[in-house]
């Protein structure tokens, strides 16, 4: 019977294959920009990481002289490589010399690979390894992006970046006044969290999608607000007729992605035995929803092709914008503990009710966070009941708005839904 192979030859190995792989996709690189082989060949790139891996291990410890002389070695090879490359050259080579720190760069991750295998997890080992991959094989594609990406979006994600990186860790982790079930900490969560899913349905139509028609307008317009994306499609159904066709179906599909994005912020805030509750509810209008969104869109084929939908959305990552939300959260759980606590079911349920007439995100994602100190069944049940009563709301801006009786069907299927709802939480 045969042993197991040693584990250190299976590392080695691995560093091997991996800067193996980085030798091959730069040698593709270079054939794509038709450049020479220059330096940092696919051999070369190979040892350059079996020789990264000797020197750490036979360092053995800090402070790891002989790996920091060899990196020494190899930095002092690599600027002298450059500086050759700088030297005056034709009008194609400097053309072309634009890339010339990259081949560099790559030869410095191939050495890196040995203490990476030796000291860190398999996923990082190939999260670096699928970095350095697409840096070679995707030119073209990051050229475009830099190219089309406007200076104004590097300052939205520095804002994100703000908001998560560096205002959520400074938040402390106590109860708010009078709040025991919130933490400061907890409420700037949730503003994260709708901020982040917000932007990415504000970056997929903008820069993804920028011309979608009507339908795929729907589906990712309900990713950050399904208000917006109605008030929108009602106005632009009365100018176009193949919008107002499908108008109504894509109403339907916003607000299908609307109870999904629901379910996500809520799971994705640690709330899930919540999430879980809230299955069978919003399960059975997601799938309800469905059907009449494909019953609506047969019946109103437009004979020509829509116009593009242009929703100019408001960046979701305004700071203003974000301490709002988190204004109205705590509001909310005020609110709510309060009339919980001083006058019942009946009452919370009836708050639910007008809350739909408003943004119901802050008043869903309080509502979760308070699980323990609210019945799980009232909360479920309040959460139903605000969710489709804003969608009774929206789907009668649609309606004022757009002056389409394509838009009736929409009303009654929500007015038909609230009712449900009432009869399930026992409220008529």
């Amino acid at each position: 019977m045969t042993s197991a192979l040693p584990p250190l030859l299976l590392q080695f190995t691995a560093t091997v294959v991996m800067a193996f792989v980085l030798g091959l996709e730069l040698h593709g690189y270079r054939r794509a920009q038709d450049e020479g082989i220059g330096f940092g060949t696919t051999r070369t790139l190979t040892l350059i990481g079996a020789a990264g891996f000797v020197l750490w291990l036979l360092d053995g410890s800090a402070p790891r002289g002989l790996y920091l002389a060899g990196l020494a070695t190899i930095a002092l090879w690599l600027a002298v490589q450059l500086w050759q490359r700088a030297a005056p050259a034709t009008d194609r080579t400097a053309a072309t010399s634009g890339g010339a720190l990259l081949p560099s760069l790559i030869a410095l991750l191939a050495y890196l690979l040995g203490p990476m295998v030796l000291t860190q997890p398999d996923w990082f080992d190939a999260a670096v390894m699928v970095v350095g991959i697409l840096m070679l094989a995707e030119k073209p594609l990051i050229r475009r992006v830099s190219d089309t990406f406007p200076s104004a979006e590097g300052v939205t994600l520095a804002k994100f970046l703000i908001i998560a990186g560096l205002v959520l860790p400074l938040m402390p982790d106590t109860a708010l006044p009078a709040l025991p079930s919130l933490s400061y900490q907890r409420v700037w969560l949730a503003v994260v969290a709708i901020s982040g899913l917000s932007y990415a349905g504000y970056v997929a139509h903008r820069y993804v999608w920028p011309n979608a028609g009507t339908l795929i307008t729907g589906l990712i317009g309900g990713l950050y607000s399904s208000t917006a994306v109605t008030i929108v499609l009602g106005r632009e159904s009365r100018k176009d007729p193949s919008i107002a066709a499908q108008a109504p179906a894509a109403i339907v599909l916003a607000i299908i992605v609307m109870y999904l994005r629901l379910l996500a912020l809520i799971a994705l805030l640690g709330h899930v035995a919540a999430a879980k509750a809230l299955l069978l509810p919003f399960g059975a209008m997601i799938f309800g929803s469905g059907a009449v969104a494909a019953i609506l869109w047969r019946a109103n084929r437009p004979e020509a092709a829509p116009m593009p939908v242009q929703l100019r959305p408001h960046n979701p990552l305004d700071l203003p914008i974000a301490l709002l939300f988190g204004a109205l959260f705590i509001a909310f759980a005020a609110i709510t503990q309060f009339i919980a606590n001083h006058f019942g079911a009946d009452a919370l349920r009836l708050l639910s009710l007008l809350v739909g007439f408003t943004d119901i995100n802050p008043f869903v994602l309080s509502l979760a966070s308070q699980r323990s100190s609210i019945d799980p069944r009232l909360m479920v049940e309040a959460i139903l009941i605000a969710s489709v009563s804003n969608n009774v709301v929206n789907a009668c801006y649609a309606l004022i708005l757009g002056r389409q009786r394509r838009m009736l069907p929409v009303v009654g299927w929500f007015v038909l839904c609230l009712l449900a709802a009432l009869v399930w939480t026992g409220w008529l």
